[in-house]
């Protein structure tokens, strides 16, 4: 996770483009297999590969969690580049080719501050509340796209911000065990708010940097390669975090390792994956599977680390599921009508 990458990033949909214009092998056609045939079957089960992922990486820093989050941050990139660089030096005649490093520079230091907030959440705050977080970037992409990109925000879009940032307040008055408690951490008047608040605010600045990047990828994703996107923006991040990695760092056990190159992998993959799930089937048909990435994120929370939703977390979720799925609706219906 590239924990940014939403059904309706821009460069995904670049991305698939391409991928939709390469023929496919000749067996592929002939065969019967849901899995090797693309269809609604093949698309529904690599996007569940992708909420698994993302699941699966929420854990995998959470094991590493011992080491400082830009400790982590560092490495998740680091290993995420070495990963890519076989594929990098292969098409090496246009994958380096950049004209915006600019915008290389912006999109790297938008995702290092996402990644470090998300990797310092992690052991504060249960893995199903950190799903729930990850859903609400659409939240923040709608006002920030009327700010920046001025696009027009109709009444539709405005009632499921509302919507989806009540949820958040639900989920966040659920964390406390007063009134008092939660308007004093709102109002920044009190440290003595629970570390799991601490941790939903670290949430909800990731949600805001992921928002911030994918404004910067539909303003100006267009104008460069694919390959280039995703290396500099691992190349970059790595390197912001390693000034701050540096003074802070603790060796990381063989254990510790071996999480953060499975860490590394996992946010290729996530796209990989994702790409999959786009070139087997439409876009939209696929939505709903976001949200399978709750029940994983239940499943392993409570199995791994004893944790156990409460009624409020339920309830917030409800309402930000709805809210977010109330967005899709709308971005599809209006993309059909044009």
């Amino acid at each position: 996770m590239i924990k940014s990458d939403t059904l309706n990033n821009i460069f995904q949909i670049k991305v698939l483009n391409a991928m939709s214009k390469i023929p496919l092998p000749a067996n592929c056609n002939k065969s019967t297999s849901w899995f090797l045939k693309p269809g609604y079957a093949q698309g529904v089960f690599w996007i569940t590969l992708v909420a698994l992922t993302s699941n699966m990486n929420d854990i995998l820093m959470r094991e590493a969690s011992r080491l400082p989050a830009q400790e982590v941050t560092f490495f998740r990139y680091f290993f995420a580049l070495i990963t890519l660089l076989p594929i990098m030096l292969v098409k090496y005649k246009t994958a380096f080719k950049t004209e915006r490093p600019g915008l290389h520079i912006i999109r790297s230091l938008l995702l290092f501050v996402a990644i470090l907030s998300w990797a310092g959440a992690v052991k504060l705050v249960p893995l199903t509340v950190m799903s729930i977080y990850a859903l609400t970037v659409p939240l923040f992409v709608l006002p920030m796209a009327s700010l920046f990109l001025k696009e027009r925000v109709g009444w539709q879009r405005t009632l499921a911000t509302i919507l989806g940032v009540i949820g958040i307040f639900v989920i966040m008055h659920g964390s406390v065990t007063d009134t008092d408690t939660l308007f004093q951490s709102l109002t920044l008047q009190s440290n003595t708010a629970p570390h799991v608040l601490t941790g939903i605010w670290m949430l909800l600045g990731a949600a805001i940097a992921f928002a911030l990047s994918d404004i910067v990828n539909k303003k100006y994703v267009s104008k460069e390669s694919n390959l280039s996107m995703l290396f500099y923006i691992a190349l970059g991040t790595a390197i912001f975090a390693s000034f701050f990695a540096y003074p802070v760092f603790v060796m990381p056990t063989m254990d510790e390792l071996f999480y953060l190159v499975l860490l590394g992998a996992g946010g290729n993959l996530i796209l990989f994956f994702l790409l999959k799930a786009f070139a087997a089937t439409d876009v939209s048909s696929l939505a709903p599977y976001r949200y399978t990435e709750l029940i994983f994120a239940g499943f392993f929370g409570y199995f791994l680390y004893a944790e156990i939703p409460t009624i409020w977390t339920f309830s917030g979720a409800g309402i930000i599921i709805l809210s977010t799925a109330l967005i899709a609706w709308y971005e599809i219906k209006v993309r059909k009508k044009n």
